[in-house]
């Protein structure tokens, strides 16, 4: 399956240009500071003024968007990062983005991703705790019994068993209807999913199984492609979803991912309730249930 340039994994620095330009575009002038003057051809900021504010030249700029430079240091990163008012997240993205660092990256493989053992074993630890063990592109390599109640009851539950064709969390976000109906706030899942997906894809750029992901994804929903096509980043740590599960109805459930020391992507991810709130008892009833 052929993948767009725009998402060709073996050019970071192409990855780097488009990031900018995305960024450039959802600044208006009046917010970075700068008075507008004429009729403006371009949503956000023009290239020569996030040039002049950066203090680089514009065929500078010019040669970074398009990926023509690929020596750019820390102090005109953070230049390019400050003009661009970009958060935390943004600004470790544009960081990973402009110097990838191939080096320390590990060596390109398409065997599948195997589930730590100890993180298997805490997982299986927490009992009624919905808990799932997720792969670097959101492969669901192991979940405890009260996960697979929770997101995905409809599967068996001895699918992310299956090296060769397990569930992966973001196509059943966008490709299964029943999980497309467990979230209350679907849309935001899905931002919140992608941005994450972007933060991660550029620690493992070299890896080909994203350019798979991302091709089938664009190829088979819109709304993917819009949102990959938007460059959001975001680091995905911890924060509150609403279900509306076909079990037990509405919960509002607090997460947290847990990132394994490793640094290899594979990380857990958390539900848990307020104690004695009504999402408290929609998930006991869920996770007794024989």
């Amino acid at each position: 399956m052929a993948v767009p340039h725009s998402l060709d994994t073996d050019s970071p620095v192409t990855e780097l240009g488009e990031f900018l330009r995305s960024r450039r575009d959802r600044i208006t002038p009046e917010e970075a500071g700068i008075n507008s003057y004429g009729r403006r051809r371009v949503p956000g900021l023009r290239r020569e003024e996030l040039a002049q504010l950066a203090g680089v030249s514009v065929t500078y700029l010019t040669r970074l968007e398009q990926g023509q430079s690929q020596n750019a240091s820390d102090a005109i990163i953070d230049a390019l990062a400050r003009a661009l008012q970009l958060d935390s997240d943004e600004r470790a993205h544009l960081y990973a983005l402009a110097h990838p660092a191939p080096e320390k990256r590990p060596v390109i493989n398409t065997a599948p991703e195997v589930a730590k053992p100890g993180a298997e074993r805490l997982l299986h630890s927490m009992g009624d705790v919905p808990a799932v063990l997720l792969g670097r592109f959101n492969d669901i390599l192991a979940w405890n019994r009260a996960g697979h109640l929770l997101l995905a009851g409809h599967l068996d539950c001895d699918a992310p068993n299956d090296a060769e064709d397990r569930p992966n969390q973001l196509k059943l976000l966008f490709l299964d209807e029943h999980v497309r109906d467990l979230y209350v706030d679907w849309q935001d899942e899905t931002a919140l999913a992608v941005a994450s997906l972007r933060y991660i894809a550029a620690q493992f750029a070299d890896d080909r199984r994203l350019a798979a992901l991302v091709g089938e994804l664009s190829m088979n929903s819109p709304e993917f492609a819009k949102l990959w096509a938007g460059h959001d980043v975001r680091l995905c740590t911890s924060g509150s979803k609403r279900f509306r599960h076909p079990e037990v109805g509405e919960m509002e459930l607090n997460y947290e991912v847990l990132h394994l020391p490793e640094g290899n992507g594979q990380r857990i991810l958390t539900h848990t309730a307020e104690p004695g709130s009504p999402s408290f008892a929609a998930l006991r009833l869920l996770t007794s249930a024989s």
